[in-house]
């Protein structure tokens, strides 16, 4: 689903994620979120009938649910009900909304970074099996798109990364990151 596109379906992850993102007019690619399993996105463009407003790609497998646009409002009509679900849903997106644009306003890198590093535990934490009570983060994230994530440079994001691995908060290792002290990440996140 591309940016500029109409309104035509709204969807929902059933199994893997899907990456929002945006262009700059400079060519800079924007991450905004991950969508995870369970999570509908495309709304916006549903409710208001506009162009999409940012590109939707299927990061590794992924498997959607798709419900047209014509079939959503014959599923309002009859389920008025649902109104009240959507409107509780746009309100918790709107407060994630500000929360991020306060965090990129008043905390320093580390804190973000341990912030969405914990976020990406709930969202796709998977248990080690070496070690019950390290979590692997399953969604894989290249560094660069970590960064983009948080609004920083890869380079920075890899200090971060490093020295949090040294705190033993973390490890770093081939196919992605593995959490092996939450409770290292949240005193960080709070240190700010």
């Amino acid at each position: 689903m591309a940016r500029g596109d109409p309104p035509s379906e709204w969807t929902a992850v059933a199994k893997g994620a899907v990456r929002v993102s945006s262009t700059s007019l400079s060519g800079k690619q924007i991450t905004l979120t991950y969508v995870e399993p369970g999570v509908w996105f495309g709304d916006v463009a549903m409710f208001d009938g506009d162009q999409r407003t940012h590109d939707a790609y299927a990061h590794g497998a992924t498997t959607l649910l798709c419900v047209s646009r014509n079939d959503f409002q014959k599923i309002l009509t009859v389920h008025v009900e649902l109104y009240e679900a959507l409107m509780r849903l746009q309100a918790r997106r709107i407060r994630t909304l500000f929360g991020l644009v306060e965090d990129l306003n008043t905390l320093p890198l580390r804190a973000r970074l341990a912030k969405q590093l914990l976020h990406l535990v709930r969202s796709y934490g998977v248990p080690c099996l070496s070690d019950g009570s390290e979590t692997r983060i399953g969604l894989q994230l290249a560094q660069e798109e970590l960064a983009q994530l948080l609004g920083a440079s890869r380079q920075r994001v890899n200090q971060e990364l490093k020295s949090m691995e040294r705190e033993n908060a973390i490890r770093i290792e081939q196919g992605g990151l593995v959490v092996r002290n939450r409770d290292m990440l949240m005193r960080i996140e709070a240190e700010s």
